[in-house]
């Protein structure tokens, strides 16, 4: 075996000057770049290194010797630790700064696409940078992770019983741990309310959490779900089916919860906390709540996808029509449609929109979001996309005029980019939530479409990730 020549690396002094794709510090020691995970712009920091290699390494901020100016104080007591919003330290507008560099540099560097003569719209900033969410997810645990605080006070206090139930996230990169959370800032305060409730009602009541371990214990998993007018829907995931127990639980939550209108649960005895495959039933309400957007009325059911930031979701939409530039005659694809709420805002201005989508559950959704608006010239097909969009389906349904895709951040497989080139569509609007596998699609568009405009749009304040929208004009 070849053994490293490198000398190891513990505590380095860095200055951090930019930030990496996957929202890290970056800095440079000895012509070596380093990752600095809590590095900022502007820090100079002393760094532990836990992973050497020869051209690059990784490390954490030990030490803040002097701070960035553009640092400031993270508002959540579980920062640092919980690894969810990773830039709540940094102030709002040197996020979206470095968001948008993020976009330039995947389209530059990935796409291989020169971005002179085409218009670059500022970033749009999103209008709430907290509680912002519609939906979150839980994990109950019979053992959760304690800080060093808890454990210091716990070392005082001998009386303290061990293991210490929670309820909360898993830690980043350590799915057997779970930090328990008593506020998030993510989702409207009344999710911290309901939470908490389900916490401590199953302590009264002594119900057994889940050991992911072991895979023993009563109570596995709790989703939350609003709408922007204040519409609650509640998924409890059980490991077995208790009848008894489940009634007790529920029945004394919802006394204490008014304002959750839709009470479901689900039995999971399979190793991963996944919804997939599992049956959702209806313990109290219906499997179903309405997200109202520029008079749009959208069903979301419990395993439906549904933008997690609905206020921003509606600008970015309100985009993606204005670029389209439709006059009302047009034949409009919408792929990867999901639940169709992209499709109907079109549908309203163009002659036909036709959405595809490889989750028949969400095209089940979207015609039933079409019915519930009164809107008829809306057509939706589930299937394999790379099977789905071929010459027969342009044969049958006609050459779309103009073509929007929202991918997942995997982007568009080659068929799907092949299929695409062949439509002929007089312009493409591209919406990601990944800039690098954007980028790599819009090269392997390159030869059929040029790029001429695109705007990074944020969903996501507080994390490193942004979504980009791209038009693009047949060549």
């Amino acid at each position: 075996m070849r053994r490293s020549t490198l000398k190891p690396m513990l505590v380095v002094e860095c200055l951090v000057t930019d930030i990496g794709v996957d929202g890290m510090g970056v800095a440079k020691v000895d012509e070596k770049v380093v990752f600095v995970e809590g590095g900022m712009p502007g820090d100079r920091v002393q760094v532990q290194i836990y992973l050497n290699k020869v051209r690059y390494a990784h490390g954490r901020v030990v030490e803040l010797l002097e701070p960035s100016v553009h640092r400031v104080n993270p508002v959540c007591q579980h920062f640092g630790i919980c690894g969810g919003c990773k830039w709540q330290n940094m102030d709002y507008a040197t996020q979206l700064v470095y968001k948008t560099k993020q976009v330039h540099d995947a389209l530059t560097r990935i796409g291989g696409i020169s971005l002179e003569g085409v218009q670059v719209d500022p970033a749009l900033p999103a209008p709430e940078i907290y509680r912002f969410r519609n939906k979150l997810e839980f994990t109950f645990t019979n053992h959760r992770w304690l800080t060093k605080e808890e454990l210091l006070r716990n070392k005082e206090n001998p009386s303290t019983d061990f293991p210490i139930p929670g309820v909360g996230f898993h830690l980043s990169g350590r799915f057997e741990r779970i930090l328990h959370i008593e506020t998030c800032y993510l989702m409207d305060e009344a999710a911290d309310l309901i939470r908490n409730s389900f916490y401590n009602k199953a302590l009264e009541l002594e119900l057994d959490f889940y050991d992911i371990r072991s895979r023993q214990g009563y109570l596995r998993n709790l989703m939350l779900r609003n709408t922007v007018d204040g519409q609650w829907m509640v998924l409890l995931s059980v490991s077995e089916d208790r009848p008894e127990d489940l009634a007790r639980y529920m029945e004394a939550l919802m006394l204490l919860l008014p304002q959750v209108q839709q009470w479901l649960y689900t039995i999971n005895s399979k190793a991963n906390d996944s919804l997939e495959g599992l049956d959702i039933q209806v313990y109290h309400g219906q499997n179903r709540i309405t997200e109202t957007l520029d008079g749009l009325h959208f069903g979301i059911s419990a395993t439906s996808f549904f933008q997690t930031n609905p206020g921003q979701a509606l600008a970015l939409y309100r985009t993606a029509l204005d670029w389209c530039a439709l006059q009302g005659d047009e034949l409009v694809y919408d792929l990867y449609t999901g639940t169709g709420s992209i499709a109907l805002f079109l549908a309203r201005h163009a002659s036909k929109v036709i959405g595809i989508e490889y989750v028949e559950a969400a095209v089940e959704d979207a015609r039933r979001n079409a019915a519930a608006n009164g809107i008829c010239n809306a057509e939706f097909y589930a299937g394999d996309m790379t099977h789905l969009l071929n010459e027969d389906f342009y044969e049958a349904h006609g050459r779309p005029k103009v073509v929007v895709v929202d991918p997942p951040r995997a982007g568009m497989h080659t068929d799907v980019v092949e299929m695409l080139s062949k439509s002929n569509a007089e312009r493409i609007v591209y919406v990601s939530c990944n800039a690098a596998t954007q980028a790599r699609d819009l090269r392997a568009l390159n030869e059929k479409y040029r790029l001429v405009r695109f705007r990074p749009v944020d969903l996501f304040p507080q994390t490193a990730h942004i979504e980009n929208i791209a038009l693009l004009l047949r060549r």
